[in-house]
This record gives structure tokens, C-alpha cells and sequence, in this order.
């Protein structure tokens, strides 16, 4: 027993967990400086590099398409301050699952986890997955598309190995989110520079009317600013991982402070560039706009560019797969998912049944060949639980006001993120009515799905054997425990 008890003690020691009789916890091991990598990785993916098309095309024109990325990063800032608060007043990982649960209960909870385990990540993972398949493979094919086939294997294989690199220590991780986002700067410094060269030799015929087409439609300009707000999506993906995050009350909000401005001015100059180089018509015709402008300024030297985009998106697919792992994770500690999602590798101490569980759903969108139709879709969805997030902050200010608040942000900044979502949410509904309908009808689906798995609370005998031998021979495969659900944090 005295033995037991000193391994015990040496295992709290060195990896910062706790092991007891109900589990063990994660450690703690992310810096700040991990925490800006993780936000600067998972926000800068493929975005910057194709989206500029989509904020162009329902904007109408350059000077509105500026204003359109310069507000999605000011609006990205905002969301990120007031998740700083949910974050700290609300100490869990799961980002939305955990502020939805405390605000409005089990059912809306269970809801944005079933958006998001089914649609939102996997959906996601499984674009970045191809994209990067697609840039990696297409200096090998020259001109000519790559084969689906390959592109397909490429991207389940790279899901699987970044699997394995979560799976196995959170330190290799960051080493690959740090070096992954240092590379996509330097790809975004080269267009910045050549577009800076661009403008010192004279060409600026692209600003002598930046107003010109402007489309002042309220659902065309909240389409705009889906494709803008898709290139920042990510900024809250820290709140995933509050848990293993060092000193997360300083730390959540000085990586915001310093992540969100830091990609707002990237992106910002990153466009200006675009623009000054390549015209309207260059960008609305190209499918990828960071390769049409390197082919323009890169000479001999533009296949660099499709590597550089991999790079990017290999580095986000990382960083998303580690952050919205412990999403699944937390959903599973509260009962709304299968124990055995909640269970945490006792060497290593990483989720690795969520994270497989994860893996294997992406897999399957990642063989749909028009996953990318999904982006619509599930575009207003995000935007509809993110606004049910902040409403949460705003509703819990009256309901608990004497809730410890380490961050407590100016009202005004909930309630103008609250409006600018409602605007966002409700106006493309009348420009794009299938997509808004099957979003939510996704969401509705999953209210009887709810009812028959956590609301029936007299289920029969063997329906319960079954859950738990599904349970145990979980843990017995992935050689797994329970986590401790106790407490998150002192």
C-alpha cells in the first residue's frame, strides 16, 4: 500500500494529474505561448488563402470587402473577450457545451453537441484534411486536378497520424502547432512583401474605385461576412482547453489580446495585397486566390505557394483536432455521450477514446466527395449557438451576479455581439432558405435523440449492460480510466 501510495505521489508530482479512486485529470501543460499558437494556428488555415473570393463576391467590391475582413476581426475580438469571461467565470473546457449547460440546461447543451459532433468538426477537420491533400498533391499532377483517390487517402492519412501525434503527448502537439504557424506567416509574408513591391512600382489602378459595386443588400453584405468570419473561425477554440491551459485566468485573456489583433492586421494587409495585385475579375474567377497571385508574382518560383497553403492547413487540422477533442471530452464527463469518450490514457493522459472517436467520423466526411456543400450549412448553425452562448453571459449577468467574474467585460460588448449575430443569422434566411432550413432541421432532429438517450431515465436492463460493456471494453482497449469530474480546477 505504502509503494502504491508513492507512485501515486510521484505520478501528481511529475505530470501534474491527479489520480485517485474516481480517475485522473489532464495536465496542465499549455503556456500563453502555446495558447497564442493554438488561437493564430487554428484561425489561420485555408481560409486566407481561398476565401477572399467569397467576401469579393457578395460584397461587390474592394473597398467593402476590406471593411468586411476589418470588421470580422473586430467582431472575432469582441466574441473572443466576452469567451474570456464565459472562460473564467466558467473554468471548463467544452467552450460552448460547458456556458450553454450553466446558462440554459441540459437540452440546449446536448443540442450544440450534436451540431458539432455530427457537422461542425468533423465537417470542418475533414475540409482542412482535403485541402491540404489537394495543395500537397497538386504540383505533382502540374495543371491537371488530382486524382480523388488520392487526394481522398492523403487526407484520411493525415487525420490518422495527427491522431496519433494528440493521442500520445499533448508537448508534441504544440511542437507541431508552433512550427506549423510560424510557416503560414512566412507564407503570408511573401504575399505581403510582393504586394508591397507591387505597390512601390506604380500599380494602384485596382484603389481608384474601391467603392465601386458595392452591394448594400443586408443579406448579401451578412453572406460576406460568413466567408470573412469563416477565415477567423477558431478564435475561440482555447475555451476547448481552459482545463490545460497554466494559469488560465491570465493567460486565456493576454493570448487573446494578443492573437486576435495580431491576425486581424495579417489578414487585413494579406488582402490589400491580393487586391493590388490581382483585379476583380482575377479573384472572383480563381479557386484559390494565394496561388493565382503567386503564379502572377512568383514566377518560377509559385509552386512554393500550394506547399505553403499545406503547410497552413496541415498546422489548423492540428490545432483543431487537439482543441475540439476535449470538446467531445467534456460532453461525455456530463453524460450526454458514451462514458467511454470521457476517458483519459493513464500513461499519458490524453483523451485518446475522444480523439479516435473523432478520427473515425471524419474519416467517413472525408470520402463524401461534395463535403464542401456542408460549409453553407453549417455556417448558420455556428453563428445561431454562438449567439446562445453570448445571450447566456448577458442572461447569467441577472441570474448570477455573484459569480466569481476574474474577466468581467463592459456590457456593451455582449450586447453588440449579441445584435451583430441576430443580424447575421436572421438575414440569410431569405437569401439562402434551403441551406438556413436543413441547418436547422439538423438541430431539431436532435431533440428526440435527446429525449430517447438521456431524457428516458428508466431504459431497460440490457440497453444499460449493453452501454456499460461498451464502457469497459473501452477502457480495457485504450487502456483507459475515468476522469475525475470533482473538480476541474483549484
Amino acid at each position: 500500500m505504502g509503494e502504491s501510495n508513492r507512485e501515486n505521489k510521484t505520478k501528481k508530482d511529475d505530470a501534474s494529474s491527479t489520480s485517485t479512486s474516481s480517475g485522473v485529470k489532464m495536465k496542465k501543460e499549455l503556456s500563453l505561448l502555446d495558447g497564442v499558437a493554438i488561437i493564430v494556428g487554428v484561425i489561420i488555415g485555408a481560409g486566407i488563402f481561398v476565401s477572399p473570393k467569397g467576401v469579393l463576391k457578395f460584397s461587390g467590391s474592394v473597398g467593402e470587402a476590406l471593411i468586411v475582413w476589418i470588421l470580422s476581426g473586430l467582431l472575432s475580438m469582441i466574441g473572443a473577450l466576452c469567451y474570456a469571461e464565459l472562460g473564467t467565470m466558467i473554468p471548463k473546457s467544452g467552450g460552448d457545451y460547458a456556458y450553454i449547460m450553466e446558462a440554459f440546461g441540459a437540452l440546449p447543451a446536448f443540442l450544440y453537441l450534436w451540431v458539432a459532433l455530427f457537422i461542425l468538426v468533423p465537417t470542418g477537420n475533414a475540409i482542412t484534411a482535403i485541402t491540404f491533400a489537394q495543395y500537397i498533391l497538386q504540383p505533382i499532377w502540374g495543371t491537371c486536378p488530382a486524382p480523388y483517390e488520392a487526394v481522398r487517402l492523403l487526407a484520411a492519412a493525415t487525420t490518422c497520424i495527427l491522431t496519433v501525434i494528440n493521442c500520445y503527448n499533448v508537448k508534441w502537439v504544440t511542437r507541431v502547432q508552433d512550427i506549423f504557424t510560424a510557416t503560414k506567416m512566412f507564407a503570408l509574408l511573401i504575399i505581403v512583401i510582393a504586394g508591397i513591391y507591387y505597390v512601390c512600382v506604380g500599380h494602384v489602378e485596382h484603389f481608384r474605385e474601391p467603392m465601386e459595386g458595392t452591394n448594400w443588400d443586408p443579406g448579401h453584405i451578412a453572406l460576406a461576412f460568413y466567408s470573412g468570419l469563416f477565415s477567423y473561425s477558431g478564435w475561440n477554440y482555447l475555451n476547448y482547453v481552459t482545463e490545460e491551459l497554466k494559469d488560465p485566468h491570465k493567460n486565456l485573456p493576454k493570448a487573446i489580446y494578443i492573437s486576435m489583433p495580431v491576425v486581424t492586421t495579417v489578414y487585413v494587409i494579406t488582402n490589400v495585397a491580393y487586391f493590388v495585385v490581382l483585379s476583380r475579375d482575377d479573384i472572383l474567377s480563381s479557386e484559390a486566390v494565394a496561388v493565382t497571385f503567386a503564379d502572377k508574382m512568383l514566377g518560377s518560383f509559385s509552386f512554393i505557394m500550394p506547399f505553403f497553403v499545406a503547410c497552413s492547413t496541415f498546422g489548423s487540422l492540428n490545432g483543431a483536432i487537439f482543441a475540439s477533442s476535449r470538446l467531445f471530452f467534456v460532453g461525455a464527463r456530463a453524460g450526454h455521450l458514451p462514458r467511454a469518450i470521457c476517458l483519459i490514457d493513464v500513461k499519458r493522459l490524453t483523451p485518446v477514446p475522444s480523439l479516435v472517436f473523432m478520427c473515425l467520423i471524419t474519416l467517413v466526411l472525408v470520402m463524401i466527395e461534395d463535403v464542401y456543400v456542408l460549409i453553407t450549412y453549417v455556417s448558420f448553425v455556428e453563428a445561431l449557438f454562438i449567439t446562445l452562448s453570448i445571450a447566456g453571459l448577458i442572461y447569467m449577468r441577472k441570474t448570477n451576479p455573484d459569480a466569481s467574474r476574474p474577466i468581467k467585460v463592459s456590457l456593451i460588448l455582449p450586447i453588440t455581439f449579441l445584435i451583430t449575430c441576430a443580424f447575421l443569422v436572421t438575414f440569410p434566411c431569405y437569401v439562402s432558405p434551403v441551406e438556413v432550413g436543413v441547418g436547422i432541421a439538423f438541430i431539431l432532429c436532435g431533440i428526440p435523440v435527446y429525449y430517447l438517450t438521456i431524457g428516458w431515465t428508466t431504459k431497460p436492463v440490457r440497453l444499460n449492460k449493453f452501454f456499460n460493456d461498451f464502457n469497459n471494453a473501452c477502457a480495457k482497449l485504450f487502456m483507459c480510466v475515468p476522469a475525475e469530474d470533482d473538480k476541474y480546477f483549484e
